[in-house]
């Protein structure tokens, strides 16, 4: 293949492409109705044209053959009056016109049947005028309706890149993080209190307990008696009671 082949062909291809896509379905429907209805004009024209033409012919024919007739009436008259000369002349007349009327019979003929062809396809085209004028408006109410739909599908299909949507989705998902230390926050808060209460509702038994030592240890200036059998145990010493209770008071306060 030659490079000027190539050349042309991709000169065409694109030349092709770009007029594709520079076509408006609507515009070209309106368009294409147009131009029917131009060639609709113009057919009924040479409709009109093609009768008027019939009709001539056949006013040509019908002159002939009454010119004929006209002929041989003169024929018999020259002959009856002797004159067989002038008869003959007439006669030749008659001739002439016979012969013209004949042919403008042929012409009338094909005449006739271009204008019954020019009216069957006037009566083709006004039928397809009329069909097409039904269809365009369902069609351009379609490829309305495609382009439309076209557009949609093109936004639809760039939401996951747009900027707007991602941030949005960011915020939500966000929120939806606060929500979910919001709870966590709230169920810690909860377990707090009903720690705290416990340690509440349990302080009364502790207290009593402490009250009972301290009424047990200072009921009695004398050295508490020691079981039978015990005589060689040390008495305690108050000091390390005190000891031990600080540190009993200090174990109490950190719950």
């Amino acid at each position: 293949m030659g490079f000027f082949d190539r050349l042309g062909r991709l000169v065409r291809a694109n030349a092709n492409a770009a007029l594709s896509a520079a076509e408006d379905p609507v515009k070209i429907l309106d368009q294409s109705v147009a131009d029917m209805q131009a060639d609709l004009v113009k057919l009924r024209q040479a409709v009109a044209t093609a009768i008027a033409s019939q009709k001539r012919i056949q006013n040509q024919a019908d002159q002939a053959d009454a010119q004929a007739k006209t002929w041989y009436e003169r024929a018999e008259l020259a002959l009856k009056k002797g004159e067989e000369d002038l008869a003959r002349e007439a006669l030749g007349r008659r001739k002439t016109c016979q012969d013209t009327a004949i042919a403008l019979q042929g012409q009338l003929q094909s005449q006739c049947g271009q204008v019954d062809q020019l009216k069957k396809s006037l009566v083709q085209l006004e039928s397809k005028i009329a069909e097409a004028k039904t269809k365009k408006d369902m069609l351009k109410a379609r490829a309305q309706a495609a382009k439309a739909q076209e557009q949609l599908q093109s936004a639809v299909g760039s939401l996951g890149t747009n900027s707007a949507m991602a941030a949005f989705e960011k915020m939500e998902e966000k929120v939806q993080a606060l929500e979910a230390r919001s709870q966590a926050a709230a169920e810690l808060a909860g377990a707090d209190l009903e720690s705290q209460f416990a340690a509440l509702e349990g302080a009364p038994e502790v207290d009593s307990e402490l009250e009972a030592l301290k009424g047990k240890l200072s009921g009695s200036s004398e050295a508490p008696s020691l079981p039978a059998g015990a005589e060689g145990v040390q008495p305690v010493k108050v000091s390390e009671v005190d000891t031990e209770l600080e540190e009993l008071r200090r174990s109490i306060d950190k719950l």
